[in-house]
């Protein structure tokens, strides 16, 4: 049995990154966008916390705890204008949103 490294920790990063850039790059409905952009965070998290261990230094760790909570603040300011614009457009599709245009 090998075990796991950190080259393992950057390939499943590097995949949550691409499935999360292309989530954001292709889909119009912006629920999915914000998971998206989790996933991406979350592919950040995996790699400092990687690093932290590889390099035995917990400043990633540290780091990594900035960005959950970063997250959820996006999290949560992303779900309430989401709902505001829910009740004012009835939809979630990015391309039917044009609140900004004149």
């Amino acid at each position: 049995m090998h075990p796991i490294t950190t080259v393992h920790y950057l390939a499943l990063s590097a995949a949550l990154l691409i499935i999360g850039t292309v989530g954001v790059l292709t889909r119009r409905n912006i629920v999915i966008i914000l998971m998206s952009i989790e996933l991406i965070l979350n592919a950040v998290n995996i790699n400092l916390v990687a690093f932290s261990h590889a390099l035995k230094n917990i400043d990633g760790q540290i780091f990594a705890i900035f960005v959950i909570t970063d997250a959820v603040a996006e999290a949560a300011v992303g779900l309430g204008i989401l709902i505001a614009l829910f009740r004012n457009k009835e939809t979630v599709l990015a391309d039917e949103v044009d609140l900004l245009k004149w």
